[in-house]
C-alpha cells in the first residue's frame, strides 16, 4: 500500500514497519513529498509500541536511491523560488531523525546509493550492503558539497579515506563501504529476499536480535575494496589542508592509482573542492551530526543558484555533455578568504531541529 504517500510504499508486517522508495524510473531520487512522507511515517511509528524496528529499502533494479532530485534543484535555482533550500531543511531533519531514532532502522543499501541515498541509510543503526552496492558522494562534480551529514560521516572515516571519497566523488563497493564506516554487514544479493522475509517475520525485541537475524545471512565480501588496497597512498596524498597540495602529492606519487585519482579530482568544481575540504576539516571539530548538518545547510544555501551549481547540473543532468565550465575555473582563483562567507550563520534562516521553529521557518 502507499498509505497516501507519493512514491513511497509504507507497510506493516508484524513487529516491523517497512518504507520502500518507489520511484524506480528516476532511480528512486528523493522529492520533497517523499522526504515528508518518510518523516511523517517515522514520527507515527516512533510512538507505536507494537512496532519494534523499521526497514528502509528501494524498489526496482537500480537500487536504494540515487540522491535528491537534482533536476528539481536546477529548476528551483532558475526560478529562484527557494524550493531547494526548503527541501534540504526537511531532508537534513530526516537524516538527523534516522540517526537518533528510538527504534532500530535496517537500511538495505542495494545498488546505487548516492548523495541523499546515503543520508537515509548510512545514519541508520543496521546498514546492509550487497554485491551491487555502488555508494558515492559525487556532489563536487555538480558544484555542491557532500551534504545529508556526509561531512560528519566522511570526516570520521579512517585516515583520509573520507577526504578521498568527498573530493573525487568516486563510487565504492561493499567492502570499502564497510571499511569506511558507512555500512555494517555484507549480504550476498542472492540472499536479500530471504533476509527480508526473515526480518519481516522476526519478533526482534532488541538490536541484538536483529543482528542475529542479519548475521544468519551475512558473509565476507568476495572482492576487496580499492580504497582499502590503496590506503597508504590516500593517507599520504589527502592529508594536506590545501586541495592544490593534494593534487601535487598525487602527481608526485606517480603510481597508476594516484595518477588516475588526480585525473578524477581535477575536473571537479574548484569552488566545491575547496569548500568540501574546508567543511571536512571543520566537521572533525564539531560535536555531533546536527552541528554538521547546520554547517552543510549554510554552505548549500549560499551555493544555491550560484553559477557552478547551475552549470554543474546542466552538464551532468540536463544537457549531459559532461563538460561544465566552472567559474572560477582554477583552484588558484578560489581564495581562502572567499570561502569564509559560506560558514557564517544564516541568522533567522539557520537550520533548526526544533519542530516548532522548523514549521515557522517553512511558512
Amino acid at each position: 500500500m502507499t498509505d497516501g504517500h507519493e512514491n513511497l510504499i509504507v507497510a506493516r508486517a508484524g513487529a516491523a514497519g517497512r518504507i520502500t522508495l518507489d520511484r524506480a524510473p528516476k532511480m528512486n531520487a528523493l522529492t520533497a513529498r517523499m522526504v515528508r512522507g518518510m518523516a511523517d511515517t517515522l514520527a507515527v511509528w516512533a510512538a507505536d509500541p507494537s512496532l519494534r524496528f523499521v526497514v528502509i529499502d528501494g524498489a526496482g533494479k537500480t537500487g536504494l536511491c540515487a540522491g535528491g532530485d537534482i533536476r528539481e534543484v536546477y529548476e528551483s535555482s532558475l526560478r529562484a523560488d527557494g524550493a531547494a533550500p526548503r527541501f534540504w531543511a526537511e531532508e537534513y531533519r530526516l537524516n538527523a531523525t534516522i540517526a537518533t531514532y528510538p527504534k532500530p532502522i535496517v537500511a538495505f543499501m542495494r545498488g546505487t546509493v548516492m548523495g541523499g541515498g546515503v543520508g537515509i541509510s548510512a545514519h541508520a543503526s543496521h546498514r546492509i550492503v550487497t554485491d551491487s552496492t555502488r555508494l558515492a558522494m559525487p556532489e563536487v562534480r555538480i558544484g555542491f558539497i557532500p551534504d545529508v551529514g556526509g561531512t560528519w560521516l566522511l570526516a570520521r572515516a579512517p585516515g583520509e579515506t573520507g577526504t578521498y571519497l568527498a573530493l573525487t566523488g568516486e563510487r565504492i563497493g561493499a567492502a570499502d563501504a564497510i571499511a569506511l564506516g558507512l555500512a555494517d554487514r555484507y549480504v550476498p544479493e542472492a540472499s536479500l529476499a530471504s533476509l527480508t522475509e526473515a526480518l519481516l517475520s522476526c519478533d526482534a525485541r532488541t538490536s541484538d536480535d536483529l543482528w542475529a537475524a542479519i548475521d544468519a545471512f551475512a558473509a565476507t565480501p568476495a572482492a576487496a575494496g580499492a580504497v582499502v588496497a590503496n590506503r597508504a597512498t590516500i593517507d599520504r596524498a589527502f592529508g594536506a589542508n590545501d586541495v592544490a597540495k593534494i593534487v601535487e602529492a598525487l602527481a608526485r606519487d606517480g603510481s597508476p592509482f594516484a595518477l588516475a585519482t588526480r585525473e578524477t579530482l581535477v575536473p571537479n568544481s574548484p569552488t566545491s573542492l575547496k569548500l568540501t575540504l574546508r567543511a571536512l576539516r571543520e566537521a572533525r571539530t564539531l560535536p555531533d551530526l546536527p552541528a554538521c548538518l547546520q554547517m552543510e545547510y549554510r554552505i548549500m544555501c549560499r551555493l544555491y543558484g550560484s553559477f557552478d551549481t547551475i552549470e554543474g547540473v546542466r552538464a551532468a543532468v540536463v544537457d549531459k555533455d559532461r563538460n561544465p565550465k566552472w567559474q572560477p575555473a582554477t583552484l588558484a582563483e578560489v581564495t581562502d578568504g572567499s570561502l569564509e562567507r559560506y560558514f557564517v550563520s544564516l541568522g533567522d534562516a539557520e537550520l533548526s531541529f526544533d519542530a516548532d521553529a522548523a514549521m515557522r521557518a517553512l511558512r
